[in-house]
């Protein structure tokens, strides 16, 4: 997640530069969702690890 995250804001960047501000709009729009769901699902592992797999071993 956190590679397409950063995939999709060197896009944007690059579309910046080359003045596509619609494309860039929507290449760091996409990466800000992928940079969100990961840290969700690293919050969820994380909180996981620490409650539920700790009791059961």
């Amino acid at each position: 997640m956190l590679k397409g995250a950063a995939i999709f804001a060197v896009i944007a960047l690059i579309c910046w530069v080359l003045g596509f501000g619609g494309l860039a709009g929507a290449a760091w729009g996409v990466a800000k969702i992928l940079f969100w769901i990961a840290v969700a699902i690293a919050v969820v592992l994380a909180v996981l690890g620490l409650t539920i797999y700790k009791k059961v071993t």
